[in-house]
């Protein structure tokens, strides 16, 4: 999957996700993707390649970024809790959505339980 393509799978999945909102930045070209106004996704261009930025756990990211070559440390944000996608290699359609809802719902726990649109050890878990 090239970068254009993972941006678009990110956001569609982003966008179907209770509460998420979507806030275009034009300086600097930035989408950023929020639940209660707390970020839980960013897309942008790195020099030449669109990337997506999520959030996740550290002992995860970890793992993430030794399996996958094309996951690195979160762009501009903190490197042990925020992963960069970029397209290409082993990134298909299902680890991003799968990332994606990993990040909001990290987001979501994080929130007061008044706030929380879903509960997030619950949410789209996979058996």
């Amino acid at each position: 999957m090239d970068g254009q393509e993972l941006q678009k799978v990110a956001g569609r999945r982003a966008a179907e996700l209770p509460d998420a909102e979507f806030e275009p930045r034009v300086d600097p070209d930035w989408e950023v993707y929020k639940v209660h106004g707390k970020v839980f996704m960013l897309m942008t261009s790195m020099p030449g390649h669109p990337v997506v930025i999520l959030k996740a756990d550290p002992d995860e990211a970890a793992v993430l970024r030794e399996q996958h070559p094309h996951i690195t440390p979160g762009y501009h944000m903190d490197k042990r809790h925020w992963i960069t996608l970029a397209g290409g290699g082993s990134i298909d359609e299902k680890l991003v959505k799968e990332l994606v809802i990993d990040s909001y719902r990290l987001v979501v726990g994080g929130l007061p339980t008044s706030q929380q649109p879903v509960d997030p050890r619950t949410y789209d878990r996979r058996s």
